[in-house]
């Protein structure tokens, strides 16, 4: 029985099956597909991965993590009260690009604003999040001295980038018919945000906000290397003089604090979303 025949006597099920699958095989796709492939291949050498490499010397890295036990804890509160601000500073880092990034997100939004307002501002959102926390540290340490002050502007610089990109891709995927509607009684354009907009994107929104808060007090705790605060300070001091077992403790205190905010996060999200 030839091909033909098996299509004609199929059922539409089946019909229905077979154009998906001539739809999924397409040139573009297998194009792409091997593009995919050949930049993963590329990149392969490129990064010279060489897993037998790390197998082989896998001893060296049992024996020195063995030199962080057992950890030292005896200036465990004042790593506590540097590990306080150091969440301290991920608060307000976040808090503030939050709030920034809401009328960044809508200029950068297709649906929005028209392509002579979305493409500078999404070039300037590229920019701040291309651009690592610690660099973004160096330059307000020299602006405004060694402190926590500095890694707060350093992580609310960054975080807009990223969560401006984040609530601007939400705002594009909303309902157009709630907007439509507001709009059609004559409202202004910022309410038609205010009543249209944000109401159909802040589950999202909060879900972020919350997911890089708690990436926030990661990227806290290392600015302390450029001399922002925080925990930091204590783990680059303990690193450079050799002190492992202070280091193990620094890194215990940071992994408890934040499982409690990621516990706290999870409950906060449920709540709100």
């Amino acid at each position: 029985m030839s091909r033909n025949q098996i299509v004609t006597n199929a059922s539409p099920t089946v019909l229905r099956m077979l154009e998906q699958e001539a739809k999924f095989l397409t040139t573009k796709r297998v194009l792409f597909l091997l593009i995919i492939g050949g930049a993963l291949i590329f990149g392969y050498y490129q990064s010279e991965l060489n897993f037998p490499v790390l197998l082989q010397r896998g001893d060296n890295i049992v024996e020195y993590v063995g030199g962080y036990f057992p950890p030292d804890f005896e200036d465990w509160k004042y790593y506590l009260s540097e590990t306080v601000i150091t969440i301290s500073m991920g608060i307000w880092g976040t808090l503030m690009a939050a709030l920034t990034s809401v009328p960044l997100s809508i200029l950068a939004s297709n649906n929005m604003c028209p392509g002579w307002i979305v493409q500078p501002t999404r070039r300037l959102l590229d920019a701040m999040r291309a651009i690592n926390e610690i660099v973004f540290a160096l330059i307000f340490v020299v602006a405004v001295g060694l402190g926590p002050f500095a890694g707060v502007l350093a992580l609310f610089v960054n975080t807009t980038g990223a969560l401006g990109k984040l609530f601007s891709e939400a705002v594009e995927s909303i309902e157009p018919g709630p907007v439509e509607g507001i709009r059609a009684t004559g409202a202004s354009y910022i309410q038609e945000v205010v009543f249209g907009v944000i109401p159909q994107v802040m589950p999202l929104w909060t879900s972020f906000t919350l997911y890089r808060f708690e990436s926030n007090i990661r990227s806290a705790s290392v600015l302390g290397i450029v001399g922002a605060g925080g925990i930091g300070v204590s783990l680059y001091q303990s690193f450079g003089s050799f002190q492992y077992q202070k280091v193990c403790a620094i890194l215990i205190i940071l992994v408890f604090a934040t499982s409690v905010i990621d516990l706290l996060s999870a409950r906060v999200r449920r709540l709100l979303v």
